[in-house]
């Protein structure tokens, strides 16, 4: 991992590439975009340029467009090159003709690329966990965005923002975003559930998917199963549970029956019949002892019918890793500051999301590398360090006087001491401290506001 990704950063210098062309490179960029790279126009904002500019601005702190143009300018001065305009225009130009698909599928590859070079050590009996879980996300107040992505409906008109549901597929063993989707926070087919039903031709057979209740329907667990997909979730509140009936397979450990339901109004009539009548399924009770948590037990349900390939406790341990889709959104959220996007139509938006899920596989794949050669899983590696070393040690790459294996060595070894603690069993109460700002909620638009003190 360490050499592909050295000749990756000495193929970008050997090419005078920005130095983002080290963690993705023109290539990828250039398949991504297939044949709209033909239709491109410009000079200095080509599509490889207008993508690494535009990771450069979700990975920065600022997130501004100046900001992403002034690095842009300072890349081509360092490396003896004519400096392009500082006005934004053209850049904000070129990104808005960054076409959905290609930045669709540079989320991908770039989160598909790592798995496949992922150890077969970090892979959960040898197969690919696929974990899954939903947000959401604002955007600023504009009339296209309302359109749609509309605001909450308990809110009044102008008091509020645009948001939108998402849906993150991600790989348990290195972390990568390997699918995502968006649609509007609220209507019908807007779950969490049918945007995962939308995203089934990800799935390979073998492959896990691991995910919390919302996701244990008996028509999700079967459309899963007849593409040879298994499934570790946690079974739903209103489902009945008695291990006193089924198969007995040890203490809390039993198949059950599950006999097919009424067909939903989301499903065609032709599909309802290729439907088993019944799914023969295991369910495990997961008794939790850790002092300070919430849930005292749970119930797994799963398509894992092999007790002795699959004990009770590895599964219990793995519905337990589901909390790391938890952390990799919240990086994804809190770190690149994705909560709240800037763009004001929804085009641009979807690739602002698309262009942070880039960066966060880029991020994660730097983190691969430095987990791989100190002998640590991905998870114990800290994401924020990982980013803070990169947008400083990144720009070095372009200063000739850096030796290529000195800089990748000195960023492996930098990222790789950014370990996370192992605080699984800490717990805190659910309490604030900080006192929040004086200021009452708007509660009117903000015209009205102005208009009674002027």
């Amino acid at each position: 991992m360490f050499q592909s990704f050295r000749s990756a950063v000495a193929k970008a210098r050997q090419h005078d590439n920005l130095v983002f062309a080290g963690l993705l490179s023109a290539e990828s960029i250039h398949y991504a975009f297939g044949d709209a790279r033909r239709l491109w126009r410009g000079w200095v904002y080509t599509p490889a340029v207008t993508v690494w500019v535009f990771l450069s601005q979700c990975l920065s702190a600022d997130h501004s467009c100046r900001d992403a143009v002034a690095r842009l300018i300072a890349w081509r001065v360092a490396g003896g090159q004519k400096p392009c305009s500082a006005d934004t225009g053209a850049y904000c130009t070129a990104r808005a003709d960054l076409p959905e698909e290609a930045c669709q599928q540079l989320v991908r590859d770039t989160g598909s690329s790592l798995e496949r070079e992922a150890p077969a050590a970090w892979l959960w009996h040898g197969r690919h966990v696929r974990v899954l879980d939903g947000s959401t996300i604002t955007m600023p107040d504009t009339e296209a965005n309302q359109a749609e992505y509309p605001q909450m409906k308990s809110q009044r008109p102008g008091c509020g923002f645009p948001i939108a549901r998402i849906l993150v597929v991600f790989s348990l063993s290195v972390g990568t975003v390997l699918e995502a989707a968006i649609c509007k926070y609220e209507g019908k087919l807007t779950g969490e559930n049918s945007m995962f039903r939308e995203l089934h031709d990800m799935l390979e057979p073998g492959d896990v998917v691991l995910a919390d209740r919302y996701f244990s329907g008996w028509f999700d667990i079967a459309l899963l199963l007849s593409r040879g997909v298994d499934c570790v979730v946690r079974k739903h509140q209103l489902r009945a549970t008695d291990f006193r009936t089924g198969r007995r397979l040890g203490k809390d450990d039993h198949l059950v029956v599950w006999s097919r339901p009424q067909r939903p109004s989301w499903m065609t009539r032709e599909q309802y019949v290729t439907m088993p009548p019944q799914l023969v399924l295991r369910e495990v009770r997961i008794r939790v002892t850790q002092k300070g948590f919430r849930t005292k037990s749970l119930v797994v349900v799963t398509t894992l019918l092999d007790a002795e390939k699959y004990p009770a406790n590895e599964i219990a341990l793995l519905y337990r890793q589901r909390w790391q889709a938890e952390l990799c959104l919240r990086s994804i959220k809190s770190v690149l500051q994705m909560d709240h996007l800037r763009c004001k139509c929804p085009q641009r938006v979807r690739n602002e999301l698309r262009m942070h899920l880039v960066g966060y596989n880029l991020i994660r794949r730097v983190m691969a590398v430095a987990a791989f050669e100190s002998g640590r899983p991905p998870w114990e590696i800290s994401f924020k360090g990982a980013l803070q070393t990169i947008n400083n040690l990144l720009p070095l790459l372009a200063l000739r006087a850096a030796a290529i294996d000195a800089w990748c060595c000195t960023l492996i070894d930098a990222v790789a001491t950014h370990v996370v603690g192992d605080r699984s069993d800490r717990y805190e109460p659910r309490v604030v401290k900080r006192r929040p700002k004086p200021y009452a909620l708007m509660q009117r638009p903000r015209h009205e506001y102005k208009r009674n003190t002027a």
